[in-house]
């Protein structure tokens, strides 16, 4: 009997593996359409978008490099485990981003059903992850670590965040990708408010 068999509530180490391939992978694709459509995202994702467009840097070295100062708040707040769950996440995104492109471009790709196919991907993904006990870092991490010290819900910090990132993408990019920005971004919260309830999926 293996130790998933013995406790079908623990995941096993080939579980987690499978479910970060292809929870990294999904979301890779989806921030593959994001740069052909010239969108962002909310999260230190849709921030690491943003200054790649910028700076003109390839987004898996800008989204990994932006991630390192979080996961000291990640150690503190959830343990080593989840560190490095998180740390192989991250550097998955960072080299799928940067290798898909080499197997798939996009002719065609109408901005509002991409915003919305966007939005079905990246909440596929990040549940796959999450509840393998990885995430994506950033913002995520930092919005628990202040809910620990101030009481301040992690959920208001991460709202608050993406607010700010929006505003200031209005600023930059133009107002109609913005929109289709924020379609991708409502479609993602609302795939994950409705499908990924702790009380409902347990396994850790």
């Amino acid at each position: 009997m293996s130790k998933s068999d013995a406790n079908p509530t623990k995941h096993s180490k080939f579980e987690d593996a499978q479910a970060f391939v292809y929870g990294t992978a999904m979301c890779a694709l989806a921030l593959m359409m994001l740069k052909t459509l010239g969108l962002i995202t909310g999260q230190t994702a849709g921030l690491a978008l943003l200054i790649s467009y910028l700076i003109e840097a390839p987004f898996g070295i800008v989204f990994f490099v932006l991630n390192l100062p979080f996961y000291w708040f990640g150690y503190k707040r959830m343990g080593l485990t989840f560190v490095i769950k998180t740390l192989i996440c991250v550097a998955l995104i960072s080299v799928f981003t940067e290798i898909f492109p080499r197997f798939i471009s996009f002719e065609t790709l109408n901005p509002v059903f991409g915003a919305i196919m966007i939005g079905f991907m990246t909440a596929s993904g990040l549940m796959a992850i999450i509840r393998h006990g990885g995430s994506l870092g950033g913002v995520g991490i930092m919005a628990l670590y202040i809910q620990d010290a101030s009481g301040f819900k992690a959920g208001y910090v991460q709202l608050a965040f993406d607010a700010v990132l929006f505003t200031v993408a209005a600023f930059i990019l133009p107002l109609d990708l913005v929109g289709y920005s924020l379609l991708g971004a409502v479609v993602t919260n609302v795939v994950l408010a409705i499908n990924h309830r702790r009380d409902r999926y347990i396994a850790t």
